[in-house]
C-alpha cells in the first residue's frame, strides 16, 4: 500500500505551510499529493505550483470538478501539467454537487452518471491526439452544421494514458467507475464497512469491463491525527465539525451523498439527526451528534502503533493508495503527522 497527501483546498488557513508539507511528503517518499477545489481555489493552479517546486512525488486533481470545464479543456490542462512536471500528473474528476453545479457554474446537476461517462470518453480520446469527433447525449464535436472541424491535440505529453480516477460515492457510480476508470478518489472510508460500501461495487464495474481490481487504484482520504491513544477521544472531537459539515450540511436533505454514506454503514438514525440540526442552525448540536465511533472509524488517530493497526485493516480489504490528511494547528505537527504516517506504513510491513 502506497501513501499521499492531501493539501485540500487552497485559503483554507495553513496555505503558508503547504508547500512545506508536500515538500516533506516528496521527501519522504509519498506517492502523490492531492489537491481540491470547491468554489475558492482552483486545483490546477495549485498543483502547477506544487509540482515546480518538488522532484517525484506525482500530483493530482482531487477532484477537477466536471460542470467548471469543457471535456476537451480538461484535456488539455491534464496534458500540460503532465508535460511540465516531467509525467507525475494524475487526473481526478468529479461531478461536484446540485448546489455548486446548478448554483456557481450554472449547469443542471442531471444525469451525472451519464455525463460523467461521456466527458471521460472525450478527454480520452482527446489525449490520444487523434482528431477529436464524438457524439452523445450531452457533448457533440464538432457541432453540426457550422464552421466547426475535427482538431487534435497539439500538446505532446509525456504519457497519452494519464492515470484517471472519479471521486465516487454511491453504489452506480461506484460501479461506473470500476468499469471507465483507473482509480477512484473516496472520502469517508471505514475499513469495517469498505468492502460493502465501495469496494463490492467497483469490483463489479471491472467484471462488467472484463477486468479485475488488478491494477485500480482504490485511493481513500483518511485524516490522521497524532496523539497518545489515552487521548483519542479528544483527538476525535477535532473532527466533529468536519464530519457534521458533510453529513449534515453538504448538498440538500434530499441529495447529500456523505449522509447515505453514513447510513450505509449504520449511521442512518444519527446521520438524520445530524442533518436536521445542522439545516436548523444548530451546527453545535449537529457536531456533538456525531457517534465518536462514526469518527473513529473514517480516521486515523492515536499513536504510530495504533495507527498501524488502522493500515493493516484498510490494506487488508484492498486500499492501494492511501492519502493522508495530516491534522495540526502549526506547521510542526502537520510535519510530525506526515513522518508518523510513514512510520507506521513501516511498523504495519507495508512499506
Amino acid at each position: 500500500m502506497r501513501l499521499g497527501i492531501n493539501l485540500g483546498y487552497w485559503g483554507a488557513g495553513m496555505d503558508a505551510d503547504n508547500l512545506a508539507v508536500a515538500q516533506e511528503a516528496d521527501r519522504l517518499g509519498y506517492a502523490v499529493c492531492w489537491a481540491a477545489e470547491a468554489y475558492g481555489s482552483d486545483a490546477a493552479t495549485v498543483l502547477t505550483w506544487v509540482a515546480a517546486q518538488t522532484e517525484r512525488i506525482d500530483v493530482g486533481s482531487a477532484i477537477f470538478q466536471i460542470p467548471a470545464r469543457q471535456p476537451a479543456m480538461t484535456a488539455m490542462t491534464a496534458a500540460t501539467l503532465d508535460s511540465l512536471s516531467g509525467g507525475r500528473f494524475r487526473l481526478g474528476l468529479g461531478v461536484s454537487g446540485p448546489q455548486v453545479s446548478e448554483g456557481w457554474y450554472g449547469v443542471r446537476f442531471d444525469k451525472p452518471l451519464a455525463r460523467t461517462r461521456e466527458y471521460v470518453e472525450i478527454v480520452r480520446r482527446a489525449m490520444t491526439r487523434e482528431r477529436l469527433t464524438f457524439k452523445g447525449e450531452h457533448w457533440t464535436l464538432p457541432l453540426p452544421d457550422g464552421p466547426g472541424k475535427p482538431i487534435k491535440l497539439t500538446v505532446h505529453p509525456e504519457r497519452t494514458h494519464i492515470p484517471l480516477y472519479i471521486a465516487a460515492i454511491g453504489p452506480r457510480n461506484l460501479e461506473q467507475t470500476g468499469e471507465i476508470a483507473d482509480g477512484a478518489l473516496l472520502i469517508f472510508p471505514s475499513a469495517e464497512h469498505l468492502e460493502d460500501t465501495a469496494i463490492r461495487h467497483l469490483r463489479a464495474g471491472r467484471e462488467k469491463a472484463g477486468k479485475t481490481l488488478d491494477g485500480f487504484d482504490v485511493c481513500p482520504t483518511v485524516p490522521l491525527a497524532l496523539g497518545e491513544d489515552k487521548d483519542v477521544t479528544a483527538l476525535a472531537d477535532t473532527f466533529r465539525s468536519y464530519t457534521a459539515l458533510y453529513v449534515g450540511g453538504m448538498g440538500s436533505r434530499k441529495q447529500n451523498f456523505y449522509n447515505r454514506l453514513a447510513g450505509r454503514m449504520g449511521y442512518e438514525e444519527q446521520a438524520a439527526e445530524i442533518q436536521d440540526k445542522y439545516l436548523s442552525g444548530d451546527k453545535q448540536g449537529a457536531a456533538a451528534a456525531v457517534p465518536h465511533e462514526l469518527i473513529d472509524r473514517t480516521t486515523l488517530l492515536g499513536s504510530v502503533d495504533r495507527i498501524a493497526d488502522r493500515m493493516k485493516e484498510y490494506a487488508a480489504v484492498g486500499v492501494t493508495t492511501l492519502t493522508l490528511a495530516p491534522a495540526g494547528f502549526t506547521l510542526e505537527e502537520r510535519l510530525a503527522a506526515l513522518r508518523a504516517g510513514t512510520e507506521a506504513l513501516e511498523r504495519a510491513g507495508l512499506a
